[in-house]
């Protein structure tokens, strides 16, 4: 499966798109809100832009429209596997809760062989063992938490959110190829910001001017640039290429931890992050040899 000599753009859009994908943690700490307000933000503003771009490009047909519940549901699903995620990071280093959210293909992987009638192969199966021992690495082998409260809160809100990210990807197959991408994505923000609307109401908390820039660069980087790339790059790349890419995202946030927040990795550690990540990319090739789709059922910059 070759991607064209004049496809070079492409492969950076899709590139950056997973970067910046992989920015939402950093922004969220750098903001110092609630996640329930990052979260709202990172949606509604992302939602603002997304439709502020349909119109100004002569797509208004893909904003007045009914999408119909199946995007709506998916648009909770994203609102919480954002704040999960988000919530984690305050209590767990960044890796950690990436890695573990990315066990969701594997999760989902397993959801729909006993319910979606989608056979599990021998390789997938071995993936999946490979993705879960890379997790084992992560946690040093050690499943103990005691004397780990922050730790263990921490991965549990990890939990949380990918067991969200696998039912954003399980429901997502379910709508309608019709709904265009933009409009999906769209109106999943809006669905998302409205889910969290309430919860931020209710926590009540107040915004600083210095918080307002992070708080619209959560809706501008990781939500509209970060789809539209990926928009850009499915037209082009093959579903296996943009999967493989998609994985520069947890490889991001590791890299971030590292350089802006100190929190290093140990030889251990990171072998598990790369066999989690090579198992995700070995899946996203085995997916698409079987279904021959143009396009993915996740794309990870509708998160």
């Amino acid at each position: 499966m070759r991607v064209k000599s004049g496809s070079v753009v492409f492969l950076w859009a899709a590139a950056l798109s997973a970067i910046f994908m992989g920015t939402i943690g950093a922004i969220s700490l750098y903001a110092g809100a609630g996640a329930e307000t990052v979260t709202f933000y990172r949606l509604f503003i992302g939602a603002l832009l997304m439709a502020a771009y349909l119109f100004a490009s002569g797509q208004r047909s893909k904003v007045l429209m009914w999408p119909g519940g199946k995007v709506l549901v998916t648009g909770a699903f994203l609102a919480g596997f954002v704040m999960f995620y988000i919530l984690a990071i305050e209590y767990t280093s960044m890796a950690n809760a990436v890695m573990v959210m990315y066990l969701a293909p594997v999760t989902a992987s397993v959801v729909a062989h006993f319910f979606l009638g989608e056979r599990l192969t021998t390789a997938s199966i071995g993936l999946i063992g490979f993705a879960l021992l890379g997790f084992a690495m992560m946690m040093e082998f050690n499943f103990s938490l005691s004397g780990r409260a922050e730790d263990a809160i921490g991965l549990v809100y990890a939990g949380c959110a990918m067991l969200c990210y696998s039912a954003f990807m399980l429901t997502n197959r379910l709508i309608d190829d019709r709904i265009h991408v933009l409009s999906r994505s769209a109106f999943q923000m809006l669905a998302g910001a409205l889910c969290m609307l309430p919860l931020m109401l209710i926590k009540g908390e107040g915004i600083a001017m210095a918080q307002w820039g992070w708080l619209i660069a959560a809706g501008l980087v990781p939500g509209f640039l970060a789809i539209m790339l990926a928009v850009v790059a499915l037209r082009e790349l093959p579903a296996a290429t943009f999967g493989t890419l998609a994985y520069l995202e947890p490889i991001t946030v590791v890299a971030i931890a590292w350089v802006l927040f100190d929190q290093s990795l140990n030889t251990l550690q990171l072998s598990g992050c790369l066999l989690i990540i090579l198992s995700g990319i070995a899946q996203a090739w085995l997916s698409t040899r079987k279904s021959g789709q143009k396009d993915i059922d996740c794309v990870p910059a509708e998160a």
